[in-house]
């Protein structure tokens, strides 16, 4: 299911060539505003020290003028910019080490930025997926996995669906037109699934034939 990607890449975000017969249909990387704010919470953090300053100049002001007491909160401010500014610096640095890729028969997942993986789910492992759709059009599309397919939360995080540990949910997490990426999966799986398989079955006369299953 996994493959470590430290030899270069003959297809970007891919760590093999295809093969014969399987193509991409779609490439693409996670919004890394997005990231930040629903991977990363960012907007909660930056409301957290907000608070925090507020709270500091509030009970400063009680015994000191109100400037010394604005003057007591710029520390939590500083600490609040610099904690930001790593979680964006972190949510910038994951989105480019990550690709994303839709074949006609698999999902594939680049993600990591320190140690690098492919995670490769075929349509025949995906259940369902769940589209969960933003306003400014992106969304994180979700995989259901089914039978003993199964994947790390921790390893895979944050290219997951939140709070879904014991059924961990691989996730195209905070990716551009969304919707168009969710149409072209269920395009792809439905008709990588409803494709017959056929195989050779053995005859009385000892003759191959060939059946679809």
């Amino acid at each position: 299911m996994t493959h470590d990607d430290f030899a270069a890449e003959p297809i970007p975000g891919l760590p093999e060539r295809l093969p014969a017969g399987e193509y991409i249909i779609w490439q693409g990387s996670p919004d890394h505003k997005a990231l930040a704010r629903e991977a990363l919470s960012l907007r909660w953090v930056a409301g957290y020290f907000a608070l925090l300053t507020v709270w500091r100049i509030g009970a400063s002001s009680a015994d000191y003028p109100l400037n010394v007491s604005v003057m007591h909160g710029v520390p939590f401010v500083v600490a609040g910019l610099v904690a930001c500014g790593l979680l964006y610096l972190v949510a910038y640095v994951q989105a480019r080490a990550t690709i994303y890729t839709l074949t006609n028969k698999r999902v594939a997942m680049r993600i990591g930025a320190a140690l690098t993986m492919t995670l490769n789910l075929p349509y025949t492992w995906i259940g369902t997926a769940k589209l969960d759709l933003r306003p400014n059009g992106t969304g994180t599309l979700a995989f259901e996995l089914i039978g003993d397919s199964r994947v790390s939360y921790l390893m895979t995080w944050p290219h997951v669906r939140p709070w879904y540990m014991t059924r961990t949910q691989p996730a195209l997490r905070c990716i551009p037109d969304a919707e168009n990426v969710a149409r072209l999966f269920a395009e792809a799986a439905e008709t990588r699934i409803s494709a017959p398989k056929v195989t050779r079955a053995a005859t009385k006369t000892g003759v191959s034939a060939v059946a679809a299953e």
